[in-house]
């Protein structure tokens, strides 16, 4: 394992059961935009033709649509993709798509977009060369001195190389002694092609040698051959590497020389323009690619060398100037200039793991645990699903084991990214496991886990003044904030340790402060609900902090007053939101309405006989056309900021009730039934929002287990949610319920509450309980597949690794 990891800058995964090879990834400004900027292109066995241009709005974000211009089923399978001038006539770049029986050139172009969704990219077909012999490999270049135009040079299975000056066929030469097709490059200096035959050696062929050598239609000598008419195929030099050649590549650093580069199995040779070993180096990996370019240093060059560990070692010369950890074996490695960054690597994995990485320095001294599925008997169709809170993303959340047999182990493995300029509610995942046992029952167990902090903050700088200050009491000494935080320490000039900074990636900052002479913690920040997280880690970390030392009576408490006017605020800015998005989708509708009207009226004019004005319906059209796009963006604009208000409302309330909960001293189940009261809903919606839903929860418990009287515990029940009005009824139930609680109140959903019989929902029925050995026998199993509620959640979280920016693992 490397110490450095190669950074994700952007990266994809294509297809399904797709297959690819060192020939399939090529980077060129294949458009022929003119702004230096290369495109990625890939071809896959299965026929497909991709082309990407990454735009990541942050390093490590996935591909999205728009990164992908270009996505052909060409049917046949695609061996190689290259890019060059290979249409006579003109000096613009074109495709070449090599088939086995066919070789394809095409153009690609694109079209300016008249909306958001960009540009529209085509490719078109110039011409194409049916080909008698199955195709292995091929490359191109100036063959013969060439000016303005490249040509191409296809070597078959049985050792054939066809010559094709762009739209017309050329010559076909077989070369001496071929069994099996090596890989082939151009040299442009010496104008020789450059192969490794089945002998094990390296072999260079005059491009005039082969273009004046016998016609190679049979491989068996002609007549004209006999009578002395022709020249035989003569190589020029030969060298015994004694192995077998994965790749050529030639590079030139100077106008006087150049140098080629041969991977074999076990060595990387550089070799002179003669044949003359220049030097050699043994691997101490299996290769599975390389790349050698021009290094900074005069007179050397840089290789990058792939290997099947998933390791990317880059060498000046022969000499191991960095290595970097790889998410896969690279079968292709390019670099090239993207999206105004300059050295981009491009690997290619064999199973279509397509990836933008750069060198950086970023430790990764942790790997984080693994999920573990245990069983004792057999489980058939074992499904695990992985759940967290957005803007948190999965690298993958789904994983499926059709047959599981007794005393088997399934470990899976997954990473957790911040995707998004926000802060998620909650640091807290669950991992579902649903399957069926062998009678058929199914059944679904969960456990939850905790992710680092560093997922979505760094050290920041502390803050002496905010907006909004909490305090929270303990009854133990103060302790050390480098001892809770080790990962976070930012010391000053003065070797403070009572005060420590935190700077979420979203831009936002929390200050903590431990006092010096009291029992006290405080948390300050500019954003109420940026308080949630800090001062939830705070309270988990002393607590396992004084379990650790042995001491069970340690406890938290609230004495301040609660900032209900901070968390009103929230709820009327989400209320807002959703009120203003249902204008919006009234006006985006009465303006639809209207644009189908007018479109009615024009057509028929345009159908009438006899021509008549059309009285500026077609500027009324296009007018309301643009309104209708304005108010789809505003629409659009809107669904995004009313979602980052949910999220920030969901913070905020997590945050209440945890205040509610330290200042009453209420019991776990207490605090569950808070939870299920405040935070009812995983995602808001336009028909059931958060304000209709927490109001109805709450006005259940006032009418229930914290109502004063007999006559408030008269239930009832409406038929349906509909959206309030504003947001004063649920504010004003909101100061209730804590007014209830400060006076002794306590939150009971049991059969002993002072609450009302139980009530059939019209419509519903009872539900039947199954056997208690039944019930006993789930119980047995759950504890079987996960041994140990609290021994997963111990072995799941993921220790702190710095992140970049937001990417954690």
């Amino acid at each position: 394992m490397s110490l450095f990891k190669a950074r994700d800058w952007w990266s994809t995964v294509l297809g399904e059961k797709e297959e690819f090879d060192q020939g399939c990834l090529c980077l060129a400004d294949v458009d022929n935009s003119g702004n230096g900027q290369d495109k990625i292109i890939v071809g896959s066995f299965m026929g497909y033709l991709r082309i990407f241009n990454p735009r990541p709005v942050k390093t490590g974000d996935g591909a999205q649509a728009e990164d992908l211009l270009l996505e052909v089923h060409l049917r046949d399978p695609v061996l190689q993709v290259q890019v060059g001038k290979f249409v006579s006539g003109t000096e613009m770049l074109h495709l070449a798509v090599l088939h086995s029986r066919k070789l394809c050139v095409y153009s690609v172009s694109g079209t300016l977009g008249n909306v958001e969704h960009g540009n529209q990219y085509q490719i078109k077909l110039m011409y194409e060369h049916n080909l008698q012999r199955t195709a292995c490999n091929m490359t191109y270049g100036t063959f013969g001195g060439v000016k303005g135009r490249d040509l191409i040079c296809i070597q078959s299975m049985d050792g054939m190389l066809m010559v094709f000056e762009q739209e017309s066929y050329a010559f076909g030469r077989f070369l001496p002694g071929s069994l099996l097709p090596g890989p082939l490059a151009y040299s442009s200096r010496t104008d020789s092609f450059i192969t490794v035959s089945s002998c094990r050696q390296v072999e260079s062929y005059k491009y005039q040698v082969l273009a004046f050598a016998t016609d190679a239609d049979k491989r068996q000598e002609t007549e004209q051959q006999k009578l002395g008419s022709g020249k035989r195929l003569v190589v020029d030099w030969t060298l015994n590497i004694g192995e077998q050649a994965l790749d050529i590549c030639i590079v030139s650093f100077n106008q006087s020389a150049s140098s080629i580069f041969v991977l074999g199995e076990r060595n990387f040779f550089c070799l002179k323009d003669n044949g003359q070993i220049r030097f050699m180096k043994k691997l101490d990996c299996s290769p599975s690619s390389f790349l050698p370019y021009c290094s900074v240093s005069e007179g050397t060059i840089n290789t990058l060398i792939g290997n099947h560990n998933k390791m990317l070692h880059v060498y000046q010369d022969v000499t191991l100037k960095w290595a970097t950890q790889l998410p896969h074996v690279p079968v292709a490695v390019r670099v090239g200039c993207l999206h105004d960054l300059k050295g981009v690597i491009v690997t290619l994995s064999d199973d279509g793991h397509l990836q933008c990485s750069y060198l950086g320095t970023d430790p990764s001294l942790f790997q984080a645990p693994k999920v573990t599925l245990q069983n004792r008997v057999a489980l058939q169709k074992a499904k695990l699903s992985v759940y967290v809170q957005p803007p948190l993303e999965l690298t993958c959340d789904q994983f499926t084991f059709d047959f599981m047999a007794p005393e088997m182990t399934k470990t899976v493995a997954f990473s957790v990214y911040l995707k998004g300029s926000y802060t998620p509610p909650e640091l807290e995942g669950n991992a579902v496991v649903s399957y069926s046992r062998p009678t058929g029952i199914p059944r679904v167990i969960q456990c939850k886990f905790r992710l680092p902090l560093k997922l979505i903050c760094l050290p920041g700088q502390p803050s002496k003044t905010a907006s909004h200050k909490l305090t929270i009491d303990t009854n133990k000494s103060p302790v050390s904030l480098l001892s809770l935080f080790p990962g976070f320490a930012n010391q000053s000039e003065d070797d403070q340790v009572n005060v420590m900074g935190f700077r979420f990636f979203g831009g936002s900052r929390v200050t903590l402060l431990a006092s010096k002479t009291s029992q006290r913690y405080r948390i300050q920040s500019e954003q109420f609900e940026d308080l949630w997280l800090i001062t939830n880690e705070l309270i988990i970390r002393l607590k396992e902090y004084f379990e650790k030392q042995g001491i069970k009576d340690f406890s938290c408490s609230f004495s301040g007053s609660m900032p209900l006017q901070e968390y009103f605020e929230l709820i009327d800015h989400h209320f807002e939101l959703r009120i203003n998005g249902e204008k919006l989708e009234e006006l985006l509708s009465e303006r639809a309405v209207q644009f189908r009207a007018i479109q009615r009226r024009l057509l028929t004019r345009f159908k009438d006989k006899t021509p008549a004005p059309l009285q500026h319906l077609d500027t009324l059209l296009d007018g309301t056309y643009k309104q209708v796009i304005a108010l789809a963006d505003a629409v659009e604009e809107n669904q995004d900021n009313l979602f980052q208000a949910f999220i920030r409302l969901r913070s905020a309330s997590h945050l209440v009730i945890l205040l509610v909960g330290l200042w009453q001293k209420l019991s776990a189940d207490q605090v569950a039934i808070l939870e299920a009261a405040f935070l009812p809903l995983q995602q808001d919606a336009q028909e059931l929002g958060w304000e209709e839903t927490v109001d109805a929860a709450i006005s259940h418990l006032l009418k229930t287990c914290l109502s004063k009287s007999s006559k408030e515990q008269a239930l009832t029940l409406g038929s349906r949610l509909d959206v309030p009005k504003d947001t004063s009824r649920l504010k004003k139930h909101i100061t209730l319920l804590c007014d209830r609680l400060a006076k002794g109140g306590r939150l009971c959903l049991s059969a002993d509450a002072a609450a009302p019989p139980t009530m059939v929902m019209p419509g519903g029925c009872a539900p039947i309980p199954e056997s208690d050995l039944e019930e006993r026998s789930v119980d047995q199993e759950s504890a079987e597949l996960f041994t140990n509620h609290k021994h997963l959640i111990a072995e799941t979280p993921m220790p702190e690794v710095p992140p970049l920016q937001g990417v954690a693992e």
